[in-house]
């Protein structure tokens, strides 16, 4: 069968549109019954896996920003630690209080960018899988429109 929602919706579409026209009907067909409902199935069953793709990508992005933070952490403790041995010298405490502020500013200013770029890049995959998502509904919906105007049903 097909690897994809959509490509799953495309073969239900071509089977409702390709169906044989019902005798002295202009909008109704006769469809295999089986075959929709095997692709209406199988479209239900991929549903979940794409929710779980979509939760992974969330759980990554977690994950990179829990990331970031550590090592933003371990950059400021290494400053604070280098603040620390270059004050232990009396002949460059002033030199040593500037040197660790430059660097703790430095590691907040790449702890910063980390996150940015870990919520642009996670946020881009979310929108990617929110538009596949959407499409797919979209699919169906339509789908359902079509058969529900092919088969006469209407829901009231």
């Amino acid at each position: 069968m097909a690897s994809g929602i959509s490509e799953l919706i495309d073969q239900l579409y071509a089977s409702i549109s390709d169906a044989k026209g019902f005798p002295l009907s202009v909008d109704k067909c006769i469809l295999d019954r089986d075959n929709a409902l095997d692709l209406l199935e199988e479209i239900r069953a991929q549903l979940p896996a794409e929710v779980a793709e979509a939760k992974r990508i969330v759980s990554a992005k977690a994950e990179v920003i829990r990331k970031t933070r550590e090592e933003a952490e371990q950059i400021r403790k290494d400053a604070a630690a280098e603040a620390a041995r270059m004050v232990e010298k009396e002949s460059i405490v002033l030199a040593a209080k500037k040197r660790a502020q430059e660097i703790v500013d430095e590691a907040e200013q790449k702890s910063a960018d980390l996150r940015r770029a870990s919520s642009a890049y996670a946020d881009e995959l979310l929108r990617k899988t929110e538009d596949t998502l959407n499409q797919s509904l979209d699919g169906v919906r339509r789908s359902r429109m079509s058969f529900r105007s092919a088969s006469g049903y209407s829901e009231e």
